[in-house]
C-alpha cells in the first residue's frame, strides 16, 4: 500500500500511453531526457525488464508522465519500479506527477518501491518536489549524479575556450589532420565500433554487455542514438555513442583503438560529438558521470566546471519495504549491471524472502 501522501488531493488521471509518436512528443515537449524515450524503453524490455509508459492528466492538461521500468524480485516483494532520468514534467509539477505515478505503481503492480533519478539539479525545485511527494534521498545511486554538462547554446569558440590548453591543441591538431569525423552510417561500421568497444573495455578493465545489447540500441533508438566516429582511411579508430532527445545529448559509451590512441583521435571525436549534437539542436551535452578515475580525468579536460544532479530518491510502496531495505542491499546492482547481477541478487534475496513470508504469517 502506498504511504499517505503529504500532498492535497487532486483529481488526476493516470493513463497508459501505447503510441510511440505521442510518447516521444510528450518527452520532447517537456524537455525530457533521452533515457525516457520510447526506444530506450523498448531496449530495456528486450533485456529482462518490463516497460510501462503513463501520462498524468489534470483535466484537459497533460502534466507529464513517466516511462517506468520494472524488475522482478522474489516473492513476496514482487518488483522494483525505476524511473531512469524521469519523470517527464516541469519541475513545478513534480510533486503531483510523482505522487500520481507512485500511486499508480502501487495500485497496479504492488512494487515494493519506486526509485527515481531525475535529470534535475541538486537543490532545485524538482528536488523539493521529490521530498513533497514522499520520496527520500538514498546513497545507493544507479546513475552517477556528479557529472559534467556542457551548455551547447554557447558558441564553438566559447566551448573551445573552456577546455584545457593541451586539450584544445589536441583537438585542433585532429581537425587539421587526415582523420574524418562523422556519424556512423551502416551496420558494417557499427560492427567496427563494437570491436573497438570490446578492445577498450579489456584495456581499461571495465565490464560491458554482450554485443546484442548494443545492436538493439542501434535498432530501437535509431536516429535518437547517433554514433560519432573518427575514421582513418575508412576505418573507425575512435567513437562516441550518444542518446539524444530534443534538448539533451547523453553520452552512453566511447572507445578508441591503438591506432586512434596514437593519433589522439579520442580528443577530436569528443569535439565532433559536441558540435554534431549542437548542430542537431541539443542545448545540453551530459558526459554521463564523473568518478575518480582516468576516464573522468579525461572528461574534465573539456570544461572548467562540474555539475551535481539530485541523485537517487526512493518512495516505499509496500509494508514489506523494510524487509527489502534490510535484506536486499544488492538490489540496485540489478539496475546497474543487468543479468549477471540479477542472479546474484536473487540468491541473496532468498533469505529476505523467507523472512518476509514469516512476517506475512504473523
Amino acid at each position: 500500500m502506498t504511504p499517505a501522501s503529504p500532498l492535497p488531493t487532486r483529481e488526476l488521471t493516470v493513463r497508459a500511453c501505447t503510441d510511440p509518436v505521442e510518447w516521444d512528443g510528450l518527452v520532447n515537449a517537456h524537455g525530457g531526457h533521452p533515457l525516457q524515450l520510447w526506444g530506450w524503453g523498448q531496449l530495456k524490455a528486450a533485456h529482462h525488464w518490463q516497460t510501462e509508459r503513463v501520462v498524468v492528466v489534470d483535466g484537459d492538461r497533460r502534466l507529464g508522465g513517466a516511462q517506468i521500468l520494472y524488475r522482478a524480485l522474489p516473492w513476496p516483494l514482487k518488483s522494483l519500479a525505476y524511473l531512469s532520468r524521469g519523470p517527464v514534467c516541469e519541475q513545478q509539477d513534480a510533486p503531483v506527477v510523482l505522487d500520481a505515478v507512485a500511486r499508480h505503481v502501487s495500485r497496479t503492480r504492488g512494487s515494493v518501491a519506486l526509485v527515481a533519478e531525475p535529470d534535475w539539479d541538486a537543490g532545485s525545485a524538482g528536488e523539493q518536489g521529490l521530498a513533497a511527494a514522499g520520496f527520500v534521498h538514498t546513497d545507493g545511486t544507479i546513475l552517477i549524479p556528479r557529472t559534467l554538462i556542457l551548455d551547447l547554446t554557447q558558441s564553438e569558440d566559447d566551448l573551445m575556450a573552456a577546455m584545457s590548453r593541451t586539450t584544445r591543441a589536441n583537438v585542433r591538431k585532429n581537425l587539421k589532420g587526415d582523420l574524418e569525423f562523422r556519424k556512423v552510417a551502416s551496420e558494417a561500421e557499427l560492427e567496427q565500433v563494437l570491436a573497438i568497444y570490446r578492445e577498450t573495455a579489456e584495456r581499461a578493465g571495465f565490464g560491458i554487455h554482450e554485443d546484442r545489447y548494443y545492436r538493439d540500441i542501434w535498432r530501437y533508438l535509431g536516429e535518437d542514438s547517433p554514433i560519432v566516429a573518427a575514421f582513418d582511411g575508412g576505418e573507425v579508430v575512435a567513437f562516441v555513442w550518444i542518446a539524444r532527445s530534443a534538448g539533451t545529448a547523453f553520452e552512453l559509451y566511447g572507445g578508441v583503438n591503438a591506432a586512434g590512441q596514437k593519433a589522439r583521435a579520442n580528443y577530436g571525436v569528443k569535439w565532433a560529438a559536441f558540435t554534431a549534437m549542437k548542430a542537431d539542436g541539443c542545448t545540453r551535452y551530459d558526459l554521463n558521470g564523473l568518478l575518480n578515475d582516468g576516464i573522468s580525468d579525461f572528461k574534465k579536460q573539456f570544461a572548467q566546471h562540474e555539475d551535481l544532479l539530485t541523485g537517487t530518491w526512493e518512495r516505499p510502496l509496500s509494508p514489506l519495504y523494510p524487509v527489502y531495505a534490510r535484506g536486499m542491499p544488492l538490489a540496485r546492482r540489478v539496475l546497474q549491471e543487468g543479468r549477471k547481477a540479477a542472479k546474484t541478487v536473487l540468491r541473496q534475496a532468498k533469505g529476505a524472502a523467507g523472512r518476509a513470508r514469516q512476517l506475512v504469517r504473523r
